[in-house]
């Protein structure tokens, strides 16, 4: 379908420590042609630089990347390999970062065509036509066994090690993403967030809020007030994005949250 107009993303992100966690580890950012999120882990206070991090890095594309003639795949993967150095360098000069990683779901955006990278459990979610399709895939443990026919996604939700996740930026290997391209559609609603609102909140209640719910902002703040009222056990970040705004309707300025902000805030 071509778009013959410019069309922008109307953007909104919140990120919740949730009740039982004393600090946030995770990370969030929206723009106007960037959406990130990143749930970091490690003992110290290392899932918080780990998700700061990464969430920094992919934000930096807004300033060095030109408006036109961008491949897209490309950029998220020199970012991700980048972070994955980084967290390498850090663990490696600071012994209680050792054990830090994070991961990393992102979307960059040229107008009509957007980039997906990602890599761990956090997730992002597509509403189009009255449907809502998850459009990332789970690095956990649970899901490899859900892909190889060994247990169900029911199993899954109630699986003792359903936290297990396989893949992440941790420091080692060149981090590895899945990535893929594809075209945007005006109506199309983006959610990006962590497990600590999937975990807690079904898909059902998520397609009811994103399709009732008109305002980005107030979808987030809805869906971690939902997250927090089951029981809140992780941090909560939300990231949600409608496309198909005239270019210009959204926000004026890039939105952070969580660690990312907070860690900026203290320096």
């Amino acid at each position: 379908m071509a778009l013959n107009q410019p069309l922008a993303l109307r953007y909104a992100a919140r990120s919740d420590v949730g009740v039982r966690r004393e600090a946030n580890e995770d990370s969030g950012y929206a723009s106007a042609r960037l959406l990130a999120i990143a749930d970091g882990m490690g003992g110290h206070a290392a899932g918080e630089v780990a998700s700061s991090l990464a969430v920094t890095a992919v934000a930096a594309l807004d300033e060095s990347l030109p408006a036109d003639g961008v491949d897209l795949l490309a950029a998220l993967k020199d970012v991700a390999r980048d972070v994955n150095h980084t967290l390498r360098e850090m663990s490696e000069q600071d012994p209680t970062l050792r054990g830090m990683g994070t991961t990393l779901t992102a979307m960059l955006w040229d107008g009509a065509t957007f980039a997906l990278a990602h890599v761990g459990d956090s997730r992002a979610y597509m509403l189009r036509d009255g449907a809502l399709y998850q459009i990332t895939h789970d690095h956990t443990l649970v899901q490899s066994l859900v892909d190889e026919g060994r247990i169900t996604p029911e199993q899954a939700a109630e699986h003792p090690r359903r936290s297990m996740v396989l893949r992440v930026l941790e420091g080692t290997g060149d981090g590895e993403l899945d990535l893929s391209l594809r075209e945007a559609y005006p109506e199309d609603r983006y959610l990006l967030c962590s497990d600590g609102l999937t975990a807690v909140v079904g898909p059902e209640t998520l397609f009811n809020t994103l399709t009732e719910v008109a305002d980005p902002d107030e979808a987030a703040r809805i869906l971690i007030d939902l997250a927090n009222r089951g029981g809140g056990p992780d941090n909560i970040t939300c990231v949600v994005a409608d496309f198909g705004a005239p270019a210009g309707a959204g926000p004026a300025a890039p939105i952070i949250v969580g660690a990312a902000v907070e860690r900026r805030l203290a320096l």
